[in-house]
């Protein structure tokens, strides 16, 4: 077991893929640096979550870096233990690609959002994942900092935090690293909207009252 501090590196990208983690408990981020030197934030974990499943391969490398974002601890598994579990052990493996499997759901689902949400649904689902299968009312704690969470929902600080304040038309209130959230069904029901039909109202609503005024 490792333990980290928030701002540890767990491993870099290119890096030999020399051990599977699995994490035990805080918040572990995976990374790519692009060529320019900007970072793009491909993965979050959290507990009983599992990353770095390219050492299960062998002869791998790291393809995104991973760095804790809270303090936390994480099961360092080796690749040449894991190998040798995995070659006499059916039921090992199954797991193992379950959990690759799972993570590769998570991002397709992921980058679903991304292309078909608005900025504000993003956010919407980040808090809703964060309410588990809670119902009514419902109060969170961000998990790390207003920089990584717009980062990994692919906006920019300034403009989530101007999401966060249109959230307050559908009951979220953000008190420093506290979301309340009046109505989870509410909320959820704003996230699974049709951007397309959001719009067209909104349109449709600002030409009735320009009608209204001539």
């Amino acid at each position: 077991m490792r333990q980290l501090d928030r701002g540890a590196s767990v491993y870099l990208q290119g890096e030999e893929a020399h051990s599977l983690y699995v994490v035990l408990e805080g918040w572990v981020k995976t990374y790519r640096m692009t060529p320019c030197g900007n970072e793009a934030v491909v993965g979050i974990f959290t507990k009983s979550s599992s990353f770095g499943e390219e050492a299960a391969l062998g002869n791998q490398s790291f393809v995104a870096g991973a760095e804790a974002v809270s303090a936390g601890i994480v099961l360092q598994i080796d690749a040449q233990v894991l190998t040798q579990a995995l070659s006499g052990d059916m039921v090992l493996c199954q797991s193992v690609l379950a959990g690759a499997m799972e993570s590769n759901r998570c991002l397709v689902e992921h980058v679903e959002q991304l292309k078909s949400h608005t900025g504000g649904q993003r956010i919407a689902d980040f808090l809703i994942s964060l309410c588990g299968d809670k119902t009514g009312n419902c109060t969170v704690i961000l998990p790390y900092d207003k920089v990584l969470i717009a980062a990994w929902l692919g906006m920019k600080p300034e403009s989530l935090s101007r999401a966060f304040r249109r959230l307050k038309a559908y009951g979220v209130t953000i008190q420093k690293d506290h979301a309340i959230i009046e109505s989870v069904e509410r909320l959820a029901h704003y996230a699974d909207e049709d951007p397309a039909e959001s719009w067209s109202a909104k349109h449709d609503c600002k030409a009735e009252r320009c009608i209204g005024s001539n």
